[in-house]
């Protein structure tokens, strides 16, 4: 494997303390490079950054519309969300409107990432449940999803048995979900590893480039069937709407999408990923940081990539920036360091901003 770039650096006293290689690829919806470093071929999983996709059948199929699902619900099913009481509460209405509750859901239970969130559950003396995981609103999405699949007469002892096992690779749930994916990425998923997700659902590893494709696709509709161009518009509409559902309080995405509206639709996957979709300039950016250890360097890289690439101003600006570089504190509100883009990655970009010192 090559040597991917270093495109972060964490400095602490002015000095540099780690360094953070990685690659990322931004393509518009031909898959014609319009910027990348690093190894953009290899396959990497993408994680949670590709919900958007997973949820594409959920609205192409009918079953967002034959459900009634809001801007709130489907940019539920497109997040990796915090578990505070309104992202808890969409996810349960997504249910109940499919006849069913949080027992069909085979995603798992964890302590909500919404710090609020969790210490009213210590309080109340209750364990968390598969509702608090950041994946239930997709989890949510599938159960609808499936729910459309078993027919309209179905009842839900019938529902329910169609869904048993829908994580499970073979199921029909899962099947639309990985053709959805293989479709928009244009990448057979045959070709390299697949893997189990955290939420339990298979995970495919997917090129950069091929990730960058297909979020230009979503940012375009060119390039999906009809009825995913469609689902595509829908829930990049969504999502715009109601990005506070999209994640934790204080994650990059919701804050961006609540700055920035309809003009950028990204999503953070666990172990350095990032997607997005820039639609006013029909472009796809995906990102892969080599140490996976934390979202805090794929945010730089993602923050430098729209200072380069979008026109910013006023309070639009300074989020981005403030993202591109931002202040490391401690416990005690003492700034200690700062995240800053390397020479290779602004070089990369063609940005002129900054010192971009590597």
């Amino acid at each position: 494997m090559n040597c991917n770039p270093v495109l972060v650096e964490a400095l602490r006293g002015g000095a540099v303390e780690s360094l953070h290689r990685g690659a990322f690829a931004i393509v518009d919806a031909d898959g014609a490079p319009r910027a990348s470093a690093g190894d953009i071929d290899r396959p990497i999983f993408p994680r949670s950054a590709v919900k958007l996709l997973q949820a594409l059948p959920l609205v192409a199929s009918g079953a967002a519309d034959a459900l009634a699902l809001g801007d709130a619900e489907l940019a539920l099913a497109c997040a990796s969300h915090g578990g505070d009481a309104a992202q808890v509460g969409a996810a349960a209405a997504m249910l109940a409107k499919a006849g069913l509750d949080e027992s069909v859901l085979e995603c798992g239970a964890h302590r909500p990432y919404d710090e609020a969130a969790a210490d009213a559950l210590v309080r109340a003396g209750s364990a968390a449940r598969p509702l608090h995981n950041n994946c239930s609103g997709k989890h949510a999405g599938f159960v609808c999803l499936g729910c459309f699949m078993a027919g309209r007469d179905a009842d839900a002892a019938a529902r329910r048995g169609f869904l048993a096992g829908y994580v499970r690779p073979e199921h029909p749930v899962m099947r639309e979900v990985s053709a959805a994916l293989q479709a928009a990425t244009g990448w057979d998923l045959a070709r390299s590893p697949r893997a189990t997700d955290g939420c339990s659902i298979p995970t495919h590893a997917i090129p950069l480039r091929q990730l960058a494709l297909a979020y230009a696709r979503v940012a375009t509709g060119q390039g999906l069937s009809p009825g995913h161009a469609r689902a595509a518009a829908r829930l990049r509409a969504a999502i715009a709407a109601a990005p506070r559902m999209l994640g934790a309080r204080g994650r990059a995405d919701p804050r961006l999408m609540e700055r920035l509206g309809a003009r950028v639709c990204c999503k953070v996957g666990a172990e350095g990923v990032y997607c997005a979709a820039l639609p006013e300039l029909g472009l796809g950016l995906a990102i892969k940081v080599d140490d996976g250890t934390s979202a805090r360097a794929a945010e730089v890289v993602l923050a430098t990539a729209l200072q380069a690439l979008l026109p910013l101003s006023g309070d639009d600006a300074e989020l981005v920036a403030t993202l591109a570089a931002p202040r490391l504190v401690n416990w005690r509100g003492v700034e200690v360091g700062q995240l800053r883009a390397t020479a290779a990655l602004t070089g990369a970009l063609g940005a002129s901003g900054g010192d971009g010192r590597g």
